[in-house]
């Protein structure tokens, strides 16, 4: 039922506030909501399990995930109030219980969580340094805790840049629409 009503959703938010591309507005549910469920093809995330999503504009990844996961907990947070208001909005009237927004810049957030996400907010070196702090040491889910970030293209790079155990999933392996070519999920966690 939540992922039928997501699309007409943001597509009223977007006529409001330009949280998506105007041009990229009508293929919400593959570049946006399925992209962020890609998260899913690699972890199962256990009931109790906290998720920080940084950069999370009008709620991406989190939303879709929060749909998904029920029982874990998603914070989600961004710099730019009129964006986390849309994030906090389509929550609401999705009925999520599992979803708290909060404006903030990611260094500012309180508390350690099991996973931080982020969506191709900075790059992978300055993502990391931003939220390495925030992981929990403990591991709850079979993936062990860390960074989960989707990103495009050559990532090789910025992987050696970061001086953390990487991973890297390419979405291509798991869906068969061109957006995800070059799309890739990397983990990260420590060493």
């Amino acid at each position: 039922m939540q992922f039928r009503v997501i699309e007409p959703l943001y597509q009223e938010w977007n006529a409001k506030i330009n949280v998506i591309s105007r041009t990229d507005i009508s293929n919400l549910m593959v570049h946006h909501v399925l992209h962020s469920l890609s998260i899913a093809k690699v972890i199962s995330f256990t009931p109790g399990t906290e998720v920080l999503d940084v950069g999370t504009g009008g709620g991406f990844p989190g939303i879709p995930l929060a749909i998904l996961f029920p029982g874990t907990r998603f914070h989600l947070v961004d710099s730019i109030g009129k964006k986390i208001h849309v994030a906090e909005s389509v929550s609401d009237a999705l009925g999520l219980q599992n979803v708290t927004t909060e404006q903030a810049r990611a260094e500012s957030v309180k508390g350690a969580f099991d996973f931080v996400l982020g969506r191709a907010v900075a790059t992978l070196p300055s993502f990391y340094d931003l939220v390495k702090g925030k992981v929990k040491k403990e591991n709850n889910n079979a993936l062990p805790n860390g960074i989960l970030y989707l990103k495009g293209g050559d990532v090789e790079d910025e992987i050696r840049a970061v001086k953390a155990a990487a991973t890297i999933y390419n979405l291509s392996d798991y869906f068969t629409e061109p957006y995800f070519s070059t799309k890739k999920l990397i983990h990260l966690c420590r060493k």
